[in-house]
């Protein structure tokens, strides 16, 4: 997994709805092609996003082959209270890429 970003407002009212925008660089092999020298190409995958919100989650989503390289997601949530965003990333490998933002909660 080489890297992610995310994208989530610095400020927002306490109650409205934000959209948190991502977008993680893998090449998601999908277990199906050969490669040149005949052999299957192990799969490696994003299989798992999990979303924290100060530590409570709030998104999760269990992905499988057909997601596209470098995929994009988004999805909204309503701001309650100031804190910290958290998005997780997990691949076949175990390997585990996290990027968090914080945002700013005002009446």
């Amino acid at each position: 997994m080489a890297s992610a970003r995310m994208k989530v407002p610095k400020k927002a009212k306490k109650g409205e709805i934000i959209t948190v925008k991502s977008l993680i660089k893998h090449a998601m092999e999908t277990g199906q092609r050969s490669g040149k020298d005949g052999k299957k190409v192990p799969r490696l995958i994003v299989n798992n996003v999990v979303c924290t919100y100060n530590g409570k989650e709030v998104f999760k989503a269990d992905w499988w082959p057909a997601i596209a390289a470098n995929p994009y997601l988004a999805f909204n949530l309503r701001a309650q209270e100031s804190g910290t965003i958290e998005l997780s990333w997990t691949d076949d490998t175990g390997k585990t890429v996290k990027k968090s933002a914080e945002m700013e909660v005002i009446s």
